[in-house]
C-alpha cells in the first residue's frame, strides 16, 4: 500500500522559514520522482518543486525559485521542502506527490501525479 504522509506545516509570519517533510512507504523511494504541490483557497492545485529519482536534478515554479529547496533522504524514505523568506501568497495546502513519469524540464502538472499525500497547511501572515 502506497502512503505519502506530510508534516511540518504551520502558521508563520512573512519572511519566516518552514521545512516540510514527507515520509513515503510502499514505493521504491530511491527510484521514483517526487514533488511538492500546493493549493490555495479558490485556486487550482499547482506544481511547486520536483526532484528526479536520481536526486541530482530539481525543478521549481518561478514563484519559489531562490527561496524553496527540495531534497530527499533515501535512507529515511523522506522528501523535504525547505521554504525560506515565505510570503503571504505561499499560503495553501501543500501536498507531497509521486509522479507517473519524469523528464528534465518536463510535464509536472497534476495530471502527471500518480499518488498524493493528504496535505499539510501552510499559512503565511503579513
Amino acid at each position: 500500500q502506497v502512503q505519502l504522509t506530510e508534516s511540518g506545516g504551520g502558521s508563520v509570519q512573512a519572511g519566516d522559514s518552514l521545512k516540510l517533510a514527507c515520509t513515503v512507504s510502499g514505493l521504491p523511494f530511491s527510484s521514483v520522482a517526487l514533488g511538492w504541490y500546493r493549493q490555495a483557497p479558490g485556486n487550482e492545485r499547482e506544481f511547486v518543486a520536483v526532484i528526479a529519482h536520481y536526486g541530482d536534478e530539481s525543478w521549481y515554479h518561478d514563484s519559489v525559485k531562490g527561496r524553496f529547496t527540495i531534497s530527499k533522504d533515501n535512507a529515511k524514505n523522506t522528501l523535504y521542502l525547505q521554504m525560506n523568506n515565505l510570503k503571504p501568497e505561499d499560503t495553501g495546502l501543500y501536498y507531497c506527490a509521486k509522479l507517473s513519469t519524469y523528464a528534465p524540464n518536463g510535464d509536472y502538472g497534476t495530471r502527471n501525479v500518480r499518488f498524493w499525500g493528504q496535505g499539510t497547511q501552510v499559512t503565511v501572515n503579513s
